[in-house]
Parts: structure tokens; C-alpha cells; sequence
């Protein structure tokens, strides 16, 4: 099996972006089923993991991640350690790769790119592209007026997490999503870029290191914060460097009740900034933000490394 993974969560039959995944060269597609996901979901040449193969690998980490959720892509992340994976890249369903996904990876390479520095404790980096309007989600809604029009500088980072962005539908807040309804087109020219502080990235279309998975997992019991919070702890952990590519993906994204995705935001809203700013001052615990399911299902996960 190749040491490159590609891991997503599914309730659908194989959807157009899957079927392109399960093609690429180099790469291997692990599908973690889901109790909705048809009995009769099939690959032609990655590895669909059943809810009765998920619960052979960790039956309690099964059973507390709990159904219907996207926090079973952690299964996954264990699947990949067990096969000793090299890079692993989280993608959506309803994320199609463009022609050439997967072949401009940056994970462990030394590179030139734009460098952004702020002063402040939390970085956007839709703000520092042609969308300005917009703000990737789980960035603390109260910091956007401090968001600033950043000159950058050439600079060199080896990279440890490759966060590919999106066009079609981004990964934004409900709120914005209500309100603007974009349909985006990222201009290329914007990217690559880093910054020198905390920064989102989803589980949507990204790319970590294997090395870092002990400390990247999905939380459950956050809400639509799971991605979000899971980047947000992994550099508080680790001094980890995330360059922010051109997008490799067109979201075609699957029918929401974007009522119910606000509703499953409020915990962002509520602590989103809290968060960073117990961690830029380096005071950060987790039982002071996340449940104690949540902080049971890390225990059980961090077992396997």
C-alpha cells in the first residue's frame, strides 16, 4: 500500500469527487464508513472501512467518537499510523480534486513563499487573498476588524501542514455563508503563503505530515469546531509551519440546513477567542474548553502512538 493517504468520512454512494480520488496515482483512499453509508459501498482501489472494521481497530474510541459524524475520519488518522503512512491528506466528499491533485506536495520540503507577520494572536488567510469580505471558519468573529492589510516578504519554510484551498463553495462561517452567499474564485497569484502565528485550517483539503497525527484529532462533542479547534491545539503543542496553497479542489458542496450548521458554530463563537488568547499567553488546557467525552476520546486515541 502506497505511504501517501487520503482519508475522508462518507454517508453517500461513492460521489464524483470520491470516484477521482479512488483513481489518483500514489496514492491510496481510505473511506470511513458511517452507520448511513450504503451496505454496499464499494472501491475499485482504496479501502473502504465498514462501521464493523472501525470497531476491529478501537472498539471503545468507536463507540465514545459516537455515529453519524465526520469525527470518525479519527479512525482513519489510527488506520494510517497503523500502516506506518507518510502523508496524510483529509479531504470532503463533496471536495472534486482538479486535474494534477496530489502532485505538488509540499510536506517536508523546503520552500519560498510569501511570509505575513502580525502582531496579533490569530491569523486569517482568506483575508490576505482576493475575498476580503470573507473569513475562514472558526476564526473568532470578534477579531475581524483587527484583521490587517499585511505587506509580505519572501521567506523560507520547510513546510509541516499544506492547507490547499477551495474554489466554489469555501470553508466559511454559516454567518457568512447566510449573508454572501460567494461562490469563489481564488486568485493564484495570492499563494503560496505562511504567517508567524496560529492560523485555521480545516480536515477539507489538507495535508499533514504522519509525524504530527499524535497530536491532530478530530474532537467530538465541538460542534462544527472539530477541524478547527484540532489545528488550533496542534500548534499550540507542536511548532509546526502551515503554508496556505492555491486551490486543488471545486466544492460542490453537499445540501446543509445552514440553520443547523449556525446553531453547531455557537460553541466557536462562544470560545473560539477565549482559546487563542489562553494560548498565545500560554495557558492553555484543554479541560477548560472541551467536554470530558472529548477529552476521553483524545486519551483513547493517543494509545496508538
Amino acid at each position: 500500500m502506497n505511504k501517501n493517504l487520503i482519508i475522508s468520512t462518507s454517508i453517500n454512494s461513492p460521489t464524483k469527487a470520491i470516484q477521482r480520488y479512488d483513481k489518483i496515482k500514489n496514492w491510496t483512499l481510505i473511506v470511513v464508513g458511517d452507520k448511513k453509508t450504503p451496505k454496499n459501498y464499494k472501491l475499485k482501489n482504496g479501502v473502504y472501512l465498514s462501521p464493523e472494521d472501525q470497531e476491529k481497530i478501537d472498539r471503545r474510541l468507536s463507540n465514545i467518537l459516537g455515529w453519524n459524524c465526520i469525527e470518525r475520519r479519527n479512525i482513519g488518522l489510527v488506520y494510517a499510523k497503523k500502516i506506518n503512512a507518510e502523508v496524510v491528506a483529509l479531504v470532503d466528499d463533496d471536495n472534486i480534486p482538479y486535474k494534477g491533485w496530489g502532485k505538488n506536495i509540499l510536506i517536508g520540503k523546503k520552500i519560498k513563499a510569501k511570509f505575513y507577520k502580525t502582531k496579533q494572536p490569530v491569523f486569517d488567510p482568506i483575508y490576505q487573498t482576493n475575498y476580503k469580505n470573507l473569513w475562514h471558519r472558526g476564526f473568532p468573529v470578534d477579531r475581524l476588524d483587527q484583521r490587517e492589510n499585511l505587506k509580505p516578504i519572501i521567506k523560507e519554510i520547510k513546510v509541516d501542514v499544506q492547507a490547499d484551498f477551495w474554489n466554489g463553495d469555501p470553508d466559511i462561517d454559516a454567518i457568512a455563508r447566510i449573508m454572501l452567499k460567494p461562490k469563489c474564485e481564488f486568485d493564484k497569484s495570492f499563494f503560496p503563503f505562511f504567517s508567524n502565528t496560529i492560523s485555521p485550517f480545516n480536515s477539507q483539503n489538507t495535508f499533514l505530515n504522519a509525524g504530527l497525527l499524535k497530536h491532530y484529532f478530530l474532537f467530538p462533542d465541538q460542534g462544527r469546531m472539530h477541524d478547527i479547534w484540532a489545528s488550533y491545539y496542534l500548534q499550540y503543542i507542536k511548532k509546526i509551519n502551515i503554508i496556505y496553497s492555491e486551490p486543488s479542489v471545486y466544492q460542490d458542496r453537499n445540501k446543509h440546513d445552514l440553520s443547523v450548521d449556525l446553531k453547531n458554530e455557537l460553541i466557536g463563537l462562544k470560545y473560539s477567542s477565549a482559546i487563542i488568547n489562553k494560548m498565545a499567553k500560554k495557558q492553555f488546557k484543554l479541560n477548560d474548553f472541551f467536554s470530558k467525552k472529548s477529552i476521553e476520546a483524545y486519551n483513547l486515541y493517543l494509545k496508538h502512538f
